[in-house]
């Protein structure tokens, strides 16, 4: 179904739109309006893809047991110890 708004660009909006449909990018205003709105769609779900992982992360994460500030820095140092002693054995030093 097509619907026929009516809709109000700015001077430079309409001016890029005019600038790409003579280029012969999109055939006609019309067009470069839908392939915008097809672009901001993908946005939008992209957009809602990330908040979902990002609240699904923090589910887990708050499932998660917590660690006391020195159990942290515990781990935080073997870590570092771990990736030293691994740069140290590829290194040769």
């Amino acid at each position: 179904m097509t619907v026929k708004p009516t809709v109000s660009l700015t001077d430079q909006g309409y001016a890029l739109a005019k600038s790409l449909v003579e280029s012969g990018k999109f055939a006609s205003v019309s067009a470069v309006l839908q392939h915008g709105l097809r672009l901001v769609e993908r946005e939008e779900q992209s957009h809602e893809a990330r908040l979902k992982t990002i609240s699904r992360d923090l589910e887990t994460r708050a499932r998660e047991p917590v660690l006391s500030a020195d159990e942290l820095d515990e781990k935080v140092d073997l870590m570092l110890a771990e990736r030293r002693a691994v740069w140290l054995n590829k290194n040769g030093t």
